[in-house]
């Protein structure tokens, strides 16, 4: 394996981990998207356990060695993505990691339904971004 599939291995490890230790400790689904919004408007729940949880996600990426990010489609088409992302997190009601990792876990058919469309959204946009400067290049 190259070291990036291992990094997404572990990556994806860390995040189940953490998505089951936050639920044993404090007994809260990680939703990140809801978990990021409450922290955004202050609500940051008993012992500020919010902040901890998003500090978790970041820390470890910055010991890891994540380098300089670079924006390659740059920073309008990044504020378009992110509006989007924050859009059909509120339309579904909820994001990947609260769907994907903790909804599939609880066997829930919405989160199912869910995952499958954001994940053939994600092919398709990738798909695009690659393959389809026919669309926005002259």
């Amino acid at each position: 394996m190259t070291l990036d599939l291992w990094k997404s291995l572990w990556g994806g490890m860390l995040i189940g981990a953490g998505a089951a230790v936050l639920l044993l400790l404090n007994g809260k689904i990680a939703g990140i998207s809801g978990i990021a919004e409450n922290a955004v408007r202050g609500l940051f729940g008993e012992h500020a356990w919010r902040i901890a949880f998003l500090l978790g996600l970041v820390i470890p990426a910055a010991l890891c060695g994540l380098g300089p990010i670079e924006f390659a489609q740059g920073l309008p088409l990044l504020a378009v993505s992110g509006f989007l992302v924050g859009f059909g997190t509120r339309l579904g009601s909820g994001c990947t990691s609260g769907h994907g990792v903790c909804g599939l876990a609880n066997l829930s058919p919405r989160s199912l339904v869910a995952t499958l469309c954001f994940m053939t959204v994600a092919a398709a946009t990738v798909y695009l971004v690659r393959h389809g400067s026919f669309l926005w290049r002259s």
